[in-house]
C-alpha cells in the first residue's frame, strides 16, 4: 500500500513492460472481434514528469528519455507515437491509459488498484469513458471475480505487481495459474523484477510445474544481474503468446540494450513449455 510508482514511471523496466504491451495489443486488434483486458495493478494510469516524485529519482531520463531523443529502429514505432499522443516528455503514460488509446469500439478495459488514493486518481482519468471501468480492490482477488471477461472471448490479462513483499513471486505464480484456470484461452502475462537469478529461477520452475503449457519469458537485463540490492533487469513471462509476438519482441528488447549504461546489457526470450 505504500508503493508510489511515480518514482519509477518511464524508467526502463516501464520502456520494455509497455513496448511489450503494445505488440500483444496490436496482436489481439488484427482480429475483427471484441476484446477484453484486465489490468489487475493499474496505479495511477499517467505521471508527471516534472513532478516531486518523478524528479527526486529522474529514473524516466535513463529510459523513456533516451528513447524519445534518439528512437531505436527495432523498437515498435506505435509505442513511442502512443507516449507522445500521452504528453510526453512531461506525461508518461501507464499501462491502462496505454490500453486504453489502443481500444477499437468494441473492446473494453477493467482496472483494478487497490491503493484508495490511487483508484479514485484513476477513476478520474477514465470519467466518462465507457469502454473503461476501474475497479477499488485487490487485483490477485479480481482474476477469481472478474474472469472469464463478460465482454468478449478474447483477452490479455496483465499482472504487474510492485513486488514490496518478499512473497511476490510466488503470488505472481499463483496469480497467473488462477488466471489460467479461469481464462484459459486468454493471453496471460506477468512482469517481475530481475535484481538475481535465485528467484527468478524459482519463479519460472514454479510455472513449468503448474502443468500450464505455451509459456514464454522476454527478459532485459542492464547489467548482469549480480547485485541483489539493484533493479539489474525485467521480465515478461507470458501464456499463450499470439502468434509472431516472440518475433517481433525479440528485436524490440534488443533495441532497448541500448539503455545499458555500460553496454552489458542482454535481450533473451526463452520458451518455458511448449505449446
Amino acid at each position: 500500500m505504500n508503493y508510489r510508482h511515480a518514482f519509477h514511471a518511464g524508467n526502463f523496466a516501464d520502456c520494455m513492460k509497455h513496448a511489450l504491451l503494445v505488440l500483444l495489443l496490436q496482436a489481439l486488434a488484427r482480429k475483427p472481434a471484441a476484446f477484453s483486458v484486465l489490468d489487475t495493478h493499474a496505479g495511477i494510469g499517467r505521471y508527471d514528469l516534472g513532478g516531486a516524485q518523478a524528479t527526486r529519482t529522474m529514473e524516466w531520463q535513463g529510459g523513456i528519455g533516451r528513447l524519445l531523443a534518439d528512437p531505436p529502429s527495432d523498437l515498435p514505432p506505435a509505442y513511442l507515437d502512443l507516449v507522445r499522443q500521452a504528453g510526453a516528455p512531461e506525461i508518461y503514460p501507464g499501462s491502462p491509459l496505454i490500453a486504453a488509446m489502443m481500444l477499437r469500439p468494441q473492446d473494453r478495459l477493467v482496472c483494478c488498484e487497490l491503493h484508495p488514493e490511487d483508484s479514485l486518481v484513476l477513476r478520474h482519468l477514465f470519467a466518462g469513458n465507457s469502454q473503461v471501468s476501474v475497479h477499488a480492490r485487490d487485483g490477485y482477488a479480481a482474476l477469481g471475480a472478474l474472469l472469464p471477461p463478460r465482454d468478449a472471448k478474447r483477452g490479455l490479462v496483465l499482472i504487474d505487481p510492485p513486488f514490496e513483499r518478499p512473497d511476490e513471486f510466488g503470488r505472481l505464480a499463483q496469480g497467473l495459474i488462477t488466471a489460467h484456470r479461469r481464462f484459459a484461452t486468454g493471453i496471460l502475462a506477468g512482469w517481475y523484477p530481475i535484481k538475481h537469478r535465485a528467484p527468478v529461477r524459482a519463479f519460472l520452475d514454479s510455472l513449468r510445474d503448474s502443468g500450464i503449457r505455451d509459456i514464454v519469458a522476454l527478459e532485459l537485463t542492464l547489467r548482469p544481474p549480480l547485485d541483489p540490492t539493484r533493479l539489474n533487469g525485467c521480465g515478461l513471462v507470458v501464456i499463450n503468446p499470439p502468434f509472431g509476438f516472440t518475433e517481433a519482441a525479440l528485436p524490440a528488447l534488443r533495441a532497448l540494450t541500448h539503455l545499458s549504461p555500460d553496454g552489458t546489457g542482454e535481450a533473451t526470450v526463452t520458451r518455458i513449455v511448449e505449446e
